[in-house]
């Protein structure tokens, strides 16, 4: 049977999509010829452009080109060939004909017209003659403009049109052996009368310098070349541009529904179409610092550089002039993105991620009243829609990287709250309003000040930003100091013409010479650079007919760049191979992990659902699914375990579902209860008394106390008392001081009056509040915060008060909702801790309380916990890289979560770095640091992730494995680049230049299931599970340790291993057994000794601190409960030092931290990370 043609091929576009010549239509020229004749030039009028000649490419047929023995079916273009415009031609007499009627080409058929997507030759003559074609007596200079067309898709195509001058009848152009203005009949008169041409090339890049210094040498050409020619020029200049393959752009876009352009200095503001547009003011504080930075950019280069001398250079000045003008580019794109930051950067707050919820009416309440008006405009558009996308996709894009640099210290901390945010006492004596402008601006992350401290007001807004009065305004108005990103120049070589198939055969095999002579003269740190060589390189062979050749250098943008990675491309050219040509490729280990990775998995996996939805109140009847779902739509709690009691709580002597009405009342007294606490107002004699990060979540009545009248209010620390009249601060107590909580009654008259009691310890006065119906609620309230409070201090985890402070506000909120008699039994379904002290009150273990430092939680924000399967301590300040900023330059710690998610830590406060980002989607195994730069993940997928700890993003993938990488290990070298060691579950070891990302040497372990690696004495130990083996770094056996000579009774496998070089000893853990074994180095035939471990269950890690110390970490019991353990080992008396409890779930990973701290981290049922200190 003959073999089936292969698909057909579309190959992306060079850098010419389309060029055009326009100009006036020839009938509407004789007017002028008349005019012109008569002298009465000044009278004429403008004309109507239209479209002359249209040149798309492929501009040679596939037959021309085609090349010996290569199948052209898989290399062609889109069938589209270079073609005139059809127009209406007149009879072929001399005197009626026009210099420039279109003449097609030998060959080509008029009407085989395929325009690019995007370009409207019907609008296109009006965009490149806005004012129409005006003839002039005179010639003017040559001008060029700049396009934007987009389709209705909101897909892009950029033009550029050159505008020059030709006189009407040129007497150096010939027709039929004839000058024009003779055979035409006119005298010499009409040479006075010039016509505008206009040349546009169309491309998918917005090159618009590249472009207009093409066709500025194009016009040079078309001044002093004959009518007839005219054509000719620029089919071959648009036949040069269109071979010349084009890179992607930089990964910065900006969209527009309309072009819009808006002149700083003046304040005006330009349309592209006659439309009355309403323009909203940008918000006033952000567009306030935004013109402040501007006015400080040092915008005119004669003024910056008048104090240097002239280059006498032409090409030394040119470039010093480029250099100027992409430093202010960039200052100016940084400025710009910070502004775009300031606007939005409010809109996080408002995500609900898991469900791809955007709650708009409560960011809108967040927002100044006049600047209400500008965000409802913008949150309408399909700009804004594929902004939340990008969000709730947590994707590391400009605005992302921006706003984790420009972010404060608060909002990192507010990043770990799992209880709502409250405006804290540093921002309310940061932000000073006067009072009419504090009644008018309500803000969730701010509340007025009351100090009686005139403050001007800010100034009015202005229709030009320019003229904006900016000294009162707040914020830095200083310029980012960026330095411009690096160009390098590539010369394409030589097109020669006639434009045949073997002129473009020999381009084409110059343009892969001079990229392959290029890429090997490139450092191997410049991956950047080497990603774009490789793209172009991929797209010319791809050009060839070379298709293996084109998917080995796509597959090179894994290691490179994988931003830049063209899929859809790859796609289309596997689909497109021939059957020797597949067979090859599944022969080449490279290109079957490709062809399984960009072709196989995707179409078996469902799309994901990148829909974003706006929040609305439910009106059906909810079950506890669909509630913990909308709750956490709704932005108020994300837990779902807390969601769960919540729902207990909502349906006590219910039915087990909750209706509309009722998740209305409870959203409704939520956030009332909210809009309260952003509109108390504190004096500076109260914020004085309080911690500057302290936030006033409760207000209760005002009520009689033993201590005077007035609120008592509640913060995460602290109860205190509001007096009224003048507002003053009485401390009532802090819940850690609190002793005991009452509630009770007192006698008035013939009432008995609800009463709160609160006993503080080292005071003999107790403190009494008449609460009347608000007692019970308070005496809930202040039980569970006291609870939590002690919690945290036993756990060393200020989780615990931020869970509490969630459970005080969830009960404020249910007895508001509910208000029924049974209101309070209903919320005490959420006093989860005060229970938990009064059923186990059992105290931490006096050991684990004094090793233990603190407690972190890398899954707050998300629904339920998550397992840390792999800690990373980096270090900082003398292990700087000199190109990290100085704010990045403290010690981190990563955190590697399942489903492929890392969260970065600051090591320095243990405050969140970096949000959750993600590195693939499977479970994590290992992590590495290598070259103070990179950090190395491997994963289950089989591939190896390096994240820039510059950018915190992760543009580069290693694929070589063909099983689960569970090992790295990096050999560091002084001088030449570092060397890392990776190894996989089928055995295979591969070894790394850290700087080349290339593979240096490989070799394979006899079986399956090689689970760790480790480097000492020059050789790899290499954990097999049957075995440890140890091997040269070339691959070669030294020596084996086997378990089964020594474990004969049992069979059993090595969980894991720790070598101690200092005591030359080998420290391993077997399955099923709960002893530590240590091997002699000397000898690993003599039996090892046993380190017995009471009470554990299985042992899951283990790494060294210090030179005589080894933690083991795993699962043991602990007062009779199954918990996370951690046994700390002395390896010279080979004894048990301590037994640390501090987990309720196993412990999944430890790792140190300078040998000063010891990092934990804990299974999914928990997911926190402890930190101990090390003696």
């Amino acid at each position: 049977m003959a073999e089936a043609a292969p698909q057909y091929l579309a190959l992306p576009s060079g850098l010419l999509e389309l060029c055009a010549l326009l100009g006036a239509p020839r009938d509407s020229l004789r007017g002028p010829e008349q005019v012109a004749q008569k002298k009465e030039v000044k009278s004429l009028s403008s004309l109507d452009p239209e479209v002359l000649s249209v040149f798309v490419p492929p501009f040679v047929t596939k037959e021309d080109s085609q090349p010996a023995g290569v199948n052209c079916v898989t290399l062609g273009k889109t069938r589209r060939r270079s073609f005139r415009k059809k127009r209406e031609r007149p009879k072929a007499e001399p005197s009626k004909g026009h210099p420039f009627e279109g003449h097609p080409s030998k060959g080509q058929d008029p009407e085989d017209v395929g325009i690019p997507n995007g370009v409207d030759l019907l609008a296109l003559p009006q965009l490149c003659f806005p004012g129409g074609v005006c003839v002039a007596s005179e010639p003017k200079e040559d001008c060029v403009h700049f396009l934007v067309l987009t389709d209705v898709c909101g897909n892009r195509t950029y033009g550029v049109v050159a505008q020059y001058y030709r006189p009407l009848h040129d007497e150096y152009c010939f027709y039929n052996g004839k000058m024009r203005w003779e055979a035409s009949g006119l005298g010499r008169s009409a040479a006075g009368c010039f016509v505008p041409f206009a040349v546009c090339v169309v491309s998918r890049f917005p090159y618009y310098n590249a472009l207009k210094d093409c066709l500025s040498c194009l016009l040079t050409h078309l001044k002093i070349c004959k009518d007839f020619e005219v054509d000719n020029h620029i089919k071959d200049f648009a036949a040069k541009l269109s071979l010349i393959p084009s890179p992607p752009p930089g990964p910065l876009h900006l969209e527009a529904d309309g072009l819009i352009l808006i002149n700083i200095d003046t304040g005006s503001i330009t349309f592209s179409n006659d439309e009355d547009v309403d323009v909203p003011d940008i918000p006033l504080l952000a567009a306030q610092t935004f013109i402040q930075r501007v006015q400080s950019l040092q915008m005119h280069r004669e003024l910056d550089l008048a104090h240097l001398c002239a280059s006498t250079d032409l090409n030394e000045g040119r470039a010093c002039r480029r250099a100027w003008q992409q430093r202010l580019n960039c200052q100016i794109q940084q400025i710009t993105l910070q502004l775009l930051v300031c606007i939005f950067r409010g809109v996080k707050n408002h995500l609900n991620y898991e469900h791809r919820v955007f709650n708009s009416e409560e960011f809108l309440k967040t927002r100044a009243p006049g600047d209400q008006q500008f965000y409802k405009q913008v949150l309408d558009t399909y700009m804004f829609h594929a902004f939340l996308k990008a969000r709730l996709s947590r994707r590391m894009d400009a605005f992302a990287q921006m706003d984790l640099c420009t972010q404060s210290e608060e909002d990192r901390i507010d990043g770990m709250l799992l209880s709502p945010r409250r405006p804290t006492v540093e921002k309310m004596a940061s932000r000073k309003p006067s009072a009419p402008h504090g009644a008018h601006r309500r803000m969730v992350v701010s509340m007025p000040n009351l100090q009686d401290i005139a403050v001007p007001e800010l100034p009015p807004r202005n229709s030009s930003l320019r003229k904006m009065r900016t000294e009162d305004c707040g914020g830095s108005h200083t310029v980012l100091d960026v330095p411009p990103k690096l160009t390098y120049t590539f010369k394409i070589p030589e097109i020669h013409f006639p434009l045949v198939g073997q002129c473009v055969q020999a381009f084409h095999a110059d343009c892969v010479a001079q990229l392959s002579k290029a890429m090997d003269s490139l450092a191997p740190e410049n991956s950047v650079l080497l990603a774009r060589y490789f793209y172009l390189r991929g797209l010319v062979q791809l050009m060839q007919g070379q298709l293996l050749g084109a998917l080995l250098d796509f597959q090179s943008l894994y290691k490179t760049d994988v931003r830049i990675f063209p899929a859809d491309l790859v796609q289309r050219t596997v689909k497109s191979l021939s059957a020797p040509e597949r067979a090859q490729a599944e022969r080449t280990p490279e290109l079957r992990r490709l062809i399984s990775e960009v072709v196989d998995k995707p179409e078996d996996a469902p799309k994901a659902d990148d829909r974003v939805k706006n929040f609305e109140l439910p009106k059906k009847h909810m079950q506890l699914d669909d509630f913990v779902k909308r709750v956490q739509e709704s932005g108020i709690v994300k837990d779902a375990g807390i969601i769960h009691r919540l729902f207990e709580a909502l349906t006590v002597g219910h039915q087990k579902q909750i209706d509309p009405e009722t998740f209305k009342d409870f959203y409704n007294c939520w956030k009332e209860a909210e809009a309260e606490a952003q509109g108390v107002n504190l004096p500076f004699s109260v914020t004085e008394q309080l911690d500057k990060n302290e936030c006033v979540y409760k207000l209760s009545s005002s009520v009689k106390t033993n201590r005077g009248v007035g609120k008592i209010a509640m913060t995460q620390k602290r109860l205190f008392l509001l007096t009224e009249g003048r507002p003053g601060y009485v401390e009532i107590s802090t819940f850690r001081n609190i002793e005991e909580v009452r509630n009770t009654t007192v006698a008035f008259l013939l009432l008995r009056i609800p009463t709160l009691k609160i006993k503080v310890l080292s005071k003999k006065e107790v403190f009494e509040a008449n609460l009347k119906t608000e007692c019970d609620l308070w005496h809930l309230m202040v039980k569970e915060m006291w609870a939590g409070k002690k919690l945290a201090d036993d756990h060393k985890d200020p989780q615990y008060v931020q869970q509490a402070l969630t459970h005080v506000l969830l009960m404020d909120a249910v007895v508001g909702a509910l208000q029924s008699p049974g209101a309070i039994y209903a919320a005490s379904k959420l006093s989860y801790f005060d229970k938990m002290k009064n059923e186990m009150p059992m105290a931490v273990p006096k050991t684990t309380s004094e090793t233990l430092k603190h407690k972190i939680n890398p899954s707050a924000g998300e629904t339920f916990p998550r397992a840390i399967d792999v800690l990373l301590y980096t270090p900082g300040e003398g292990h700087l890289d000199p190109a990290e900023k100085v704010e990045d330059a403290h010690p981190k710690l990563w955190c590697a979560l399942n489903e492929g998610k890392v969260v970065v830590f600051d090591a320095s406060s243990w405050t969140v770095h970096q949000h959750c980002f993600k590195v693939g989607t499977s479970r994590l195994n290992c992590m590495v640091m290598a070259e103070q730069t990179q950090v190395w993940v491997g994963s289950e997928d089989s591939v190896i992730y390096i994240i820039n700890v510059h950018s915190m993003s992760c543009n580069k993938q290693l694929t070589d494995h063909r099983s689960s990488v569970t090992g790295l290990v990096v050999q560091d070298r002084a001088q030449a680049p570092s060397t890392v060691y990776s190894c996989s579950t089928d055995g295979t070891v591969l070894a790394w230049n850290a700087s080349s990302l290339q593979v240096t040497s490989r070799f394979q372990l006899p079986g399956d299931g090689l689970s760790a690696i480790r480097l000492h004495g020059g050789c790899l130990w290499c954990c097999t599970g049957n075995s440890i083996v140890v091997v040269t770094t070339a691959g070669f056996l030294h020596q084996e340790l086997k378990i089964g000579e020594n474990f004969k009774e049992i069979s059993t496998s090595f969980l894991g291993f720790q070598l101690m070089p200092e005591q030359e000893q080998l420290w391993a853990a077997c399955a099923g057994y709960d002893d530590i074994y240590v091997w002699s180095l000397q000898d690993l035939a003599q039996p090892p000794q046993r380190i017995h471990l009471q009470d554990c269950s299985r042992i899951h890690c283990m790494i060294q601190v210090k030179k005589q110390q080894i933690w083991v970490g795993g699962t043991g019991l602990s007062q009779g409960r199954s918990k996370g353990k951690i046994y700390v080992i002395d390896a010279e008396r080979k004894t048990v030092e301590k037994e640390l409890a501090a987990h309720t779930d196993t412990v999944n990973t430890l790792c140190s931290a300078e040998d000063r701290y010891v990092l934990s981290g804990s299974g999914r049922d928990e997911g926190k990370i402890a930190i101990w200190k090390v003696e």
